[in-house]
C-alpha cells in the first residue's frame, strides 16, 4: 500500500493541483497561510489548488478553541489552498458546503450512514469522523484565498481525548484504508463542486448539502445560551445560519457556535 509520504515526497502537480507532503507541522492551515502570503512571491500559490498533507500535526485546530487528536501516520490531515475569487463574501458558506459534500460523497463510497452535521462536521450515524476548519482572506467584496483544513479519522483504532464520539473509517469497516486514495478522491470531488459553483450552480450545491444534513428530519435536543430545548431543522441559510423550529413553533436562528447539538448517551 502506498503511503502519503512516498507518493507526495516531492511536490507534484496534477491538472493545476499541486501536492506537498510534510512529515510533521504544527498546522497545515498555518503552513498554507504563512507560506503563501504574497501571490507575487509564492509561485506555488499560482496553482489552482495547493494540497498540503502532514503525517502529524502538533497543533491541529478545530472550530474555536478545539483541537484535533490524531496518531502519527494514521489519519488524513491536510489543507487545501484555493482561490475562489468568484464567491462573494456574503456567500462564502458555499465553500463549506462544497468540502463537506466532497468528503461525505467520498466516504459514502466505502459504506452507508454518513451525513453532514452543521456547519461542516462529517458524522457516521452519531459519531464524528471528520472536522473541517476554513480560513479565508478577503479582498474587496470577494474571497481572495481560501484555506480548507480537514482532519479525517482513517486508521486510528483508539482515541484518548475527552471528545465524546470519535470514530475512524477503520473502526467502521474493520480493515485498514489507503489514505492516499482517500485524499485523491476528496480533492477531486471538492474541485468538482467548486467548479459547479463557478459555473453558477449555487442552488444545486446548497440543495445537495441540505439533503445530507445530520438530523434533517424530526425533533432533536439542542442547547443554546438559554438552555436545553428540542427543535427540528428548517433550513440552512445562504450565509450559513442554522434555522430551527422548536416544539412551540418558534423559529430560532443561529450562527456558528451559538447552538450545540446534544448527543444523548454520548456526553
Amino acid at each position: 500500500m502506498l503511503s502519503i509520504r512516498s507518493l507526495f515526497k516531492k511536490k507534484k502537480v496534477d491538472d493545476g493541483i499541486r501536492f506537498i507532503h510534510l512529515d510533521d507541522t504544527d498546522s497545515t492551515n498555518r503552513y498554507c497561510l504563512e507560506e503563501f502570503q504574497d501571490d507575487t512571491t509564492a509561485p506555488l500559490s499560482q496553482s489552482r489548488m495547493v494540497v498540503v498533507t502532514a503525517d502529524y500535526q502538533s497543533a491541529g485546530k478545530g472550530q474555536g478553541t478545539n483541537t484535533w487528536e490524531s496518531e502519527r501516520g494514521q489519519n488524513l490531515l491536510f489543507s487545501i489552498l484555493c482561490h475562489p475569487v468568484w464567491v462573494p463574501i456574503m456567500g462564502q458558506f458555499i465553500i463549506s458546503e462544497c468540502i463537506a459534500l466532497a468528503i461525505r460523497d467520498t466516504l459514502s463510497t466505502y459504506t452507508d450512514g454518513f451525513s453532514i452535521k452543521w456547519p461542516n462536521d462529517i458524522y457516521w450515524h452519531d459519531r464524528k469522523i471528520c472536522g473541517i476548519l476554513i480560513e479565508n482572506r478577503l479582498s474587496a467584496r470577494h474571497i481572495k484565498d481560501c484555506v480548507v483544513g480537514v482532519g479525517i479519522d482513517v486508521n486510528q483504532l483508539e482515541f484518548h481525548s475527552d471528545a465524546p464520539n470519535p470514530i475512524s473509517l477503520r473502526q467502521i469497516l474493520g480493515h485498514e484504508i489507503d489514505r492516499t486514495e482517500l485524499l485523491k478522491s476528496v480533492v477531486t470531488a471538492f474541485d468538482r463542486y467548486l467548479q459547479a459553483v463557478e459555473n453558477g450552480d449555487y442552488a444545486a450545491v446548497a440543495t445537495a448539502y441540505a439533503s445530507y444534513l445530520y438530523r434533517s428530519h424530526g425533533f432533536y435536543p439542542y442547547r443554546d445560551g438559554q438552555g436545553y430545548f428540542e427543535a427540528a431543522i428548517v433550513e440552512v441559510e445562504d450565509d450559513g445560519h442554522l434555522i430551527l423550529r422548536d416544539r412551540e413553533g418558534h423559529i430560532r436562528s443561529y450562527a456558528f457556535k451559538e447552538v450545540e447539538f446534544v448527543l444523548e448517551g454520548l456526553e
